[in-house]
């Protein structure tokens, strides 16, 4: 068993973003994610499932397409798709991946 205390991990760049993951096995992975405000994540294709869970902020998800606010306390899980987010006041995420 491990605990995590994700409001207070520290968040590296999106450019070193691997260092952001904080469990990984294979076929999962955790992240944490944070946008500062007027931020946003590159568009990209994931061949993964993808849970967001919102620990801070706001932040605007697109999924195939489809825009979606994602507030504190709300998760979003989405099959492999593409995704990009943006966020105007700032936002930390917790991501997880798990493959197909």
């Amino acid at each position: 068993m491990k605990i995590f205390d994700l409001r207070s991990m520290t968040v590296h760049p999106h450019v070193e973003r691997e260092k952001n993951a904080f469990y990984q096995i294979p076929g999962l992975k955790a992240r944490i994610i944070e946008l500062p405000a007027g931020g946003e994540m590159p568009t990209c294709e994931m061949v993964s499932y993808v849970v967001f869970y919102v620990i801070e902020g706001s932040a605007e998800i697109t999924v195939n397409n489809e825009k979606a606010l994602l507030a504190e306390g709300q998760c979003l899980i989405t099959e492999p798709a593409t995704l990009a987010m943006r966020t105007e006041k700032g936002v930390k995420i917790m991501g997880i991946q798990v493959n197909k």
